[in-house]
């Protein structure tokens, strides 16, 4: 795979750098998923702090292959990783860039390909990787507003707004909670395609809605009811639901469906 092919690449280019403590790969990789579509996940351990740079992150990311575009990642939250597109082959590769402190706070076990004198596996065997899960109490105490938000948006006739509002639902809500539901990472949607059971999938499939006012609110309520069933399953006592927000607003549903 090219993936496979530029990572060995990597090695040999960064191996002998003297400022390079170490590199590791992630992601897909791990568990063996990688196919022609999938990016590359690469951690770059580095003795002086690079991040902070961005003309020597360019400078290691020019340095592994015929690199025609990159940025750093402030939108996604991590402004450590520069996300490269390589050619010949078109390859995706995101690379991280942290110290050897940095290293130790993560969300998964990455496989190392560089470790100078054994640092970064001596981490590994003395730390945890944690995967960020969602706060319930935290969607509970947005869900209903949220709720209004998308119907204020149906009922002016913007759907533009409300449609990609459903987006947001589905990346932050729904696809983590059906995946903690299925013993999974709550990777937002990524493969909920294929590591959710079809009952579930086409649950989710419910809160997709045409442009249209109709479809629209039929979204709304699917995923009312969707919300509502992850609740059953998966919160504890301890979570404080907003019965007053959640009646007021199913009346207001009623009302804009009229």
């Amino acid at each position: 795979m090219i993936q496979q092919l530029f990572a060995q690449h990597a090695t040999e280019i960064l191996k002998s750098d003297e400022f390079v403590i170490g590199l590791a790969v992630g992601g897909s990789w791990l568990s063996n998923e990688i196919d022609e579509f999938s990016d590359l996940d690469l951690i770059l351990v580095t003795r002086e702090k690079v991040s902070t740079d961005k003309s020597k992150m360019l400078q290691y990311a020019n340095r592994l292959g015929d690199l025609i575009s990159a940025f750093t990642g402030e939108h996604v939250g991590e402004p450590r990783v520069l996300i490269c597109l390589y050619d010949k082959p078109l390859l995706h590769v995101d690379i991280k860039f942290v110290t050897l402190d940095e290293f130790a706070s993560r969300v998964e076990n990455p496989i190392l390909l560089i470790d100078r004198d054994n640092q970064l596996q001596k981490i590994l065997d003395q730390t945890e990787a944690k995967f960020p899960y969602p706060d319930y109490q935290w969607i509970e105490d947005r869900f209903w507003t949220w709720m209004h938000y998308a119907l204020l948006k149906i009922g002016r006739g913007e759907y533009l707004e409300a449609l990609d509002f459903f987006g947001f639902l589905r990346m932050v809500v729904f696809g983590p909670l059906l995946h903690i539901k299925n013993k999974n990472l709550p990777r937002g949607v990524r493969k909920v395609e294929s590591q959710l059971p079809a009952e579930d999938f086409n649950l989710l499939k419910g809160t997709i809605a045409e442009y249209n006012k109709i479809a629209l609110i039929t979204a709304l309520e699917n995923a009312i009811v969707l919300y509502k069933n992850l609740r059953i399953d998966l919160y504890t006592e301890n979570i404080r639901q907003n019965k007053k927000a959640e009646d007021a607003v199913i009346q207001y549903l009623a009302k804009i469906k009229r």
